[in-house]
C-alpha cells in the first residue's frame, strides 16, 4: 500500500512538472502576439545606442534594432527604461519581454536570462580627461577608476568577467585599482570625469562608441590606449521561453543576412560592428 501510494505519488508530481513545463514553453511570444506588442527594455541615456532625441522620442542603434525586431514580428514596440541592474538581475515577470541594451551575455547573467542572438560587437577602452597626466594604462593602477554599476566594465575592473561568447578574442586584465566607483551608467561616469582629473575620479571603462559619442558632444575627454577588451552584444530574455528565444534568433540571423544590422551599425557608429574583430 505504501509502496503503491509513493508510485501514485510520484506520477502525480511528474504530471504536475510536465504540464506547469508546458504551459510555460511560448507564454512571453503568446503575451507579445496577443497584445500586438513588444515592450522593450533598454537606456534613456546612453547614446549614441539608446537615447532621447530632440524631440523627446526614444533614439539609437539599440532603438532602431528594436523597431526591427517589432516589425519582423508584426508587432508595435513600446519602450520601458528600468535600471540596467534591474533588467540584469532577470526575473521580470511580464514587466517587460526583452532587453535590446547592449548587453553582454556573461555565465552569471545566463542564470537568470537567456541570450537569443548576438547582434553587435563593441570595444570597451577607457578614458581619462584631455588634460590627464595618464599616458598609458599601466599608470592608472591605484587610481579611481568609474564603471556603471553591473556592467561588464565594472566586473573587468573587479577582475571578475567571464564573457560567454563564441569567437570573442581573448583578453588580460591591464588595471588593477581598489579605488573603484559606481555608475548608474557611463554618462554619468562621464558627467564626472568632465569636471577635471582626480575631482572624483581618474578613468572610467566604458563602451568606445558611447565615449566617441561624448567626445563629439564636447565632454573635454580623451581615449588612452587600445581596447581592454570586446564586448558580444546581445539580445535578453527571461529564461523558460524555448519558442521566443528561437524566434527573436531567426530575426536577427535574417536582420544579418539581409545586410540591415550593417546598415544600421553604419548609420550609428560610420563602422561594422556586427562582425567581431
Amino acid at each position: 500500500m505504501k509502496l503503491s501510494r509513493r508510485i501514485f505519488t510520484l506520477a502525480t508530481t511528474a504530471v504536475l512538472a510536465l504540464s506547469t513545463s508546458v504551459a510555460f514553453a511560448g507564454e512571453a511570444l503568446d503575451r507579445v502576439m496577443a497584445a500586438g506588442s513588444l515592450k522593450v527594455a533598454t537606456d534613456a541615456n546612453w547614446a549614441p545606442q539608446s537615447f532621447i532625441n530632440d524631440d523627446n522620442k526614444m533614439d539609437g542603434f539599440d532603438v532602431d534594432v528594436a523597431r526591427e525586431v517589432a516589425k519582423r514580428l508584426g508587432v508595435e514596440v513600446e519602450f520601458v527604461t528600468p535600471s540596467w541592474d534591474i533588467i540584469t538581475a532577470g526575473r521580470w515577470n511580464g514587466r517587460w519581454d526583452l532587453s535590446i541594451g547592449s548587453m553582454t551575455p556573461t555565465k552569471s547573467r545566463a542564470k537568470v536570462l537567456s541570450f537569443p542572438a548576438v547582434y553587435y560587437y563593441t570595444p570597451a577602452s577607457v578614458a581619462v580627461h584631455k588634460d590627464s597626466p595618464y599616458k598609458t594604462l599601466a599608470e592608472l593602477n591605484g587610481a579611481k577608476i568609474g564603471a556603471s554599476t553591473a556592467s561588464t566594465f565594472e566586473l573587468y575592473l573587479q577582475h571578475d568577467l567571464t564573457i560567454d561568447a563564441e569567437g570573442v578574442p581573448a583578453f588580460e586584465y591591464q588595471l588593477t585599482t581598489d579605488q573603484r566607483k559606481s555608475y548608474k551608467d557611463g554618462t554619468a561616469a562621464m558627467d564626472d570625469l568632465r569636471l577635471g582629473d582626480g575631482v572624483r575620479i581618474n578613468a572610467m571603462v566604458g563602451s568606445l562608441p558611447a565615449i566617441q559619442a561624448g567626445i563629439k558632444s564636447n565632454y573635454p575627454l580623451r581615449v588612452l590606449g587600445d581596447p581592454v577588451f570586446y564586448e558580444p552584444l546581445a539580445l535578453a530574455i527571461d529564461k523558460g521561453d524555448t519558442e521566443f528565444n528561437d524566434k527573436l534568433a531567426g530575426i536577427v540571423g535574417d536582420m544579418k543576412s539581409d545586410g540591415t544590422l550593417t546598415a544600421l551599425s553604419i548609420k550609428w557608429y560610420g563602422i561594422d560592428y556586427t562582425i567581431s574583430n
